[in-house]
């Protein structure tokens, strides 16, 4: 029997003991904020449904007594819980997560993860079912032995792992990042990996995952995923993203939106004049993805407090203010129904570890802090969505 939004918060508020040191209070305090109504803008999710819009995070898997960003984790699930309408697997359906070998997938994190996302009524996204990059496909596949007839191999190999996945989970999934990241920002041409090699190029291989899925998946909504954004230097890559989604349509490949994933950072203190500066180029390249027939989907948004000092009332500020601009653009668009924030609190961010500040200070990239704490952040999405034109 699946459970309510409130019943799941007072579960994890009585879990609370499972929980890491700090967690427990952070987790009770989120249940008794959630029931009262007391919560900040009463969930951000709350506050996007009256818009016609949905507000997700990702998510993992851990051990219950794992201090991750997991739906195991209750202080972590009571944010997820408060907060949120949708979600998505941070890594476990990546194919480094499901796929040891070719002949073997383990999805026993994703079906568990999957599980609690059905009993708490929050729908699920899939990412990824091919990340096109070398580095990011497992080892395994990069000196895999296609074979006499290798584009044959490599074929079903793709086609294999999409309808695993796919079929497994069915309409329980009904939006996937089908391929994710193929163009290189170094020059806008695709990345060719080992499956690509075998198939005979990467545009082959892309058009093969998105066709498989729409075959294993009618239902979903088909994503391409990237990570081109609005700062500058990213022009190349832009570019090389829509020469790929003008080829789709071209060669009609059923791709039905781009995920912008709104990796942000910032650029100066004065994050208005930022916003500013570079919300021409921005829309520039939004129009042209929405003149092609194609939606957005705003798939991984965090905030990298680059150019910012230490001060934090400062940091939070131009941070907030960034955010705030961001999505005001991209909620300008009608297609945008879908914003996912890429974690809800600065304790799991992956960005602490991908680039730490020059200062060593802590990063302060999502909307809430490492103790669980509202931030500007939080209160710049929500004016963003309630400033939002309402969807059908």
């Amino acid at each position: 029997m699946a459970i309510t939004r409130r019943e799941g918060l007072h579960a994890l508020a009585g879990l609370a003991t499972a929980a890491l040191p700090g967690a427990s209070a952070a987790a009770a305090t989120l249940a008794d904020d959630a029931s009262t109504g007391t919560a900040p803008a009463g969930g951000l999710q709350a506050l996007a449904a009256t818009r016609g819009l949905r507000v997700g995070s990702c998510f993992a898997w851990s051990r219950p007594d794992a201090d991750r960003g997991s739906f195991a984790n209750p202080a972590y699930a009571a944010l997820l819980l408060r907060d949120c309408g949708l979600l998505v697997p941070e890594n476990e359906m990546k194919w480094q997560a499901i796929r040891p070998s070719a002949t073997r997938f383990d999805l026993a994190r994703l079906d568990a993860m999957i599980d609690w996302a059905d009993e708490a009524r929050l729908p699920v996204r899939g990412h990824n079912l091919l990340w096109h990059q070398p580095k990011w496909m497992p080892a395994w596949e990069e000196t895999h032995d296609f074979g006499a007839n290798p584009s044959r191999a490599a074929h079903d190999l793709l086609v294999t792992h999409v309808d695993t996945v796919c079929k497994r989970y069915g309409a329980r999934i009904r939006s996937y990042d089908v391929v994710n990241e193929a163009v290189n920002p170094a020059d806008g041409t695709l990345y060719d990996t080992a499956l690509s090699r075998a198939l005979g190029s990467p545009q082959a291989t892309l058009d093969l995952a998105f066709h498989a899925a729409r075959a294993a998946a009618p239902h979903a909504q088909l994503v391409y995923n990237d990570y081109m954004s609005w700062e500058p230097g990213n022009a190349t890559h832009r570019a090389g993203v829509l020469r790929l989604l003008e080829g789709f349509k071209a060669r009609g490949v059923p791709v039905d939106a781009l995920g912008v994933q709104s990796h942000l950072v910032t650029q100066g203190v004065d994050a208005r004049a930022s916003v500013q500066a570079l919300e021409g180029e921005w829309r520039r390249f939004l129009d042209a993805v929405t003149a092609m027939g194609y939606g957005l989907v705003v798939t991984e948004l965090d905030v990298r407090d680059n150019a910012l000092p230490a001060d934090i009332a400062v940091r939070d500020r131009a941070v907030a203010e960034f955010t705030r601009g961001y999505l005001d653009i991209m909620l300008s668009y009608p297609s945008l129904r879908d914003v996912l924030l890429w974690g809800m609190t600065d304790r799991y961010s992956w960005i602490e570890g991908f680039e730490p500040r020059k200062d060593k200070l802590p990063r302060r990239p999502c909307p809430y802090d490492a103790a669980f704490r509202a931030k500007p952040m939080r209160a710049a999405i929500a004016a963003a969505i309630a400033a939002a034109p309402p969807r059908a």
